[in-house]
C-alpha cells in the first residue's frame, strides 16, 4: 500500500470514530454536518462526468492532459453512492416530508422516504455507467462522439433532478425553477478546480494552461449567471415561500458567509482570471483552483444549513471537518488506485488523431 494510501485509510478510520462519537452526542447535527460534506465531494467525480463527456467532444492536446485524472475521478461514482447511505437511512432527520411535513399529494409522493431513495440509487447507477462507457470509448474517435453526447444529456437531467432531491428539498415549501441548473453549476465548479489543480501538482500532465483558464473563466460566469438569474426572477415574483429562502441567508449570520461567496468565489477570481498572465501561471491558476475548492464547502453549507434547524452550533464545525475528511479518506483510496491504471489511456494514438 502506498504512503498516500495508508495515510488515507489512517485519517478515514479516526475520522469515522469521530463521526460516531457525534452521532451519539446529536445526529441531528452530525448527519447535517456529513451531508455537508458528502455534497462538496460527491460532486468532484458528478462534474467530472460532464467536463470528461466535454473533452471527447473538444479533443485537443490540453484536454487529453486531463484524461487520467477524469477517469480516476469518474471511477469514485459507486463509492459516493454508497457513502450517501447514512443520508438515505436518517431522512427523517432533515427533509421535512420524510418527517412527516404537510405538503401536497404530488411533493409528498414524489419526496416519500423511498421514492427518494429509489431516485438516488437511478442516479449513481446511471452515472456509473456512463463513466464505464466513457472510459471504454477513449481510443476510438467516433464512440468518443456518441458517448459524450449521450452523457451530457442524460447526465445534465439526471444531475438536475438530483440537486432538488438533496438540496432543494430540505425545505418543503421553496422551489426554483433554476436550482436544479445551479447545482449542475456547483458540480462543475468543484470538478473542474480539482482536476486541473491535481494536474498542475504534476507539472508533466498540463502542458498548457491557457485553456484551462479559459474554460474556468466559461465556468465560472456560467455558475454567476444562473445565481443572479435565480434571484432576480425571485425578487420580481415576490412570492412569500421564495423569498424567505433568501432573507434567511442575509440574517443570523449567514450574510456574511453570502458576501464572502459573492467575492471570493465570484468578484475575485473573474477580474483575476480576465489576465492573460494569470491564466498562463501555474501557480495563479493553482491558487484559484485551492481557493473554490474550499469555498465549496462553504456554498453547500449555505444552501443547506439555513434550511435545517436546531443544529448544535458547538458540534456542527467539528462534525463537517470529520465528515469532509472521512470522505475525502475514502475518495483518495479509490482514486489513487485508478489514477495509475487510467494514465495508460494517454497512450492510444486514435484518440489524438
Amino acid at each position: 500500500m502506498s504512503t498516500i494510501r495508508l495515510r488515507a485509510t489512517i485519517f478515514g478510520i479516526a475520522t469515522l470514530a469521530c463521526l460516531c462519537l457525534g452521532a451519539m452526542i446529536d445526529p441531528h447535527t452530525t448527519l447535517a454536518a456529513y451531508l455537508i460534506g458528502w455534497i462538496t465531494l460527491a460532486a468532484i467525480p458528478i462534474g467530472g462526468l460532464l467536463i470528461l463527456a466535454t473533452t471527447y467532444l473538444v479533443r485537443r492536446a490540453w484536454t487529453d492532459d486531463l484524461h487520467p485524472v477524469l477517469i480516476a475521478t469518474t471511477a469514485a461514482l459507486p463509492l459516493c453512492g454508497a457513502l450517501f447511505v447514512p443520508v438515505l437511512l436518517g431522512q427523517s432527520l432533515l427533509y421535512p416530508v420524510a418527517a412527516g411535513a404537510d405538503v401536497p399529494a404530488f411533493k409528498a409522493a414524489y419526496l416519500a422516504p423511498w421514492a427518494f431513495a429509489l431516485r438516488t440509487i437511478a442516479y449513481f447507477a446511471i452515472w456509473s455507467v456512463l463513466a464505464a462507457l466513457l472510459a471504454r470509448a477513449w481510443g476510438n474517435s467516433a464512440r468518443m462522439n456518441r458517448a459524450a453526447s449521450i452523457t451530457l444529456i442524460v447526465a445534465s437531467l439526471t444531475i438536475s433532478l438530483a440537486g432538488i432531491d438533496w438540496l432543494e428539498s430540505l425545505n418543503a415549501d421553496f422551489h426554483s425553477s433554476i436550482y436544479g441548473l445551479l447545482f449542475l453549476s456547483f458540480t462543475l465548479m468543484s470538478s473542474l478546480p480539482f482536476v486541473v489543480g491535481f494536474g498542475l501538482l504534476s507539472a508533466r500532465r498540463i502542458r498548457s494552461t491557457r485553456g484551462y483558464g479559459g474554460l474556468f473563466l466559461g465556468t465560472l460566469l456560467l455558475w454567476g449567471y444562473l445565481h443572479a438569474m435565480q434571484y432576480i426572477v425571485i425578487w420580481a415574483g415576490n412570492i412569500p415561500d421564495e423569498v424567505t429562502w433568501y432573507l434567511d441567508r442575509t440574517r443570523g449570520g449567514w450574510q456574511y458567509v453570502t458576501a464572502l461567496l459573492a467575492l471570493g468565489q465570484f468578484v475575485a477570481p473573474f477580474l483575476l482570471l480576465l489576465s492573460a498572465y494569470v491564466r498562463r501561471d501555474r501557480r495563479w491558476l493553482f491558487s484559484i483552483c485551492a481557493a473554490t475548492l474550499i469555498l465549496r464547502d462553504v456554498e453547500a453549507a449555505l444552501l443547506a444549513f439555513p434550511e435545517i434547524h436546531d443544529l448544535n452550533v458547538v458540534l456542527l464545525p467539528f462534525a463537517t471537518i470529520a465528515a469532509l475528511l472521512f470522505i475525502a479518506s475514502a475518495f483518495v483510496l479509490v482514486v489513487a488506485r485508478k489514477f495509475s491504471d487510467a494514465d495508460g489511456y494517454l497512450n492510444a494514438p486514435a484518440a489524438r488523431a
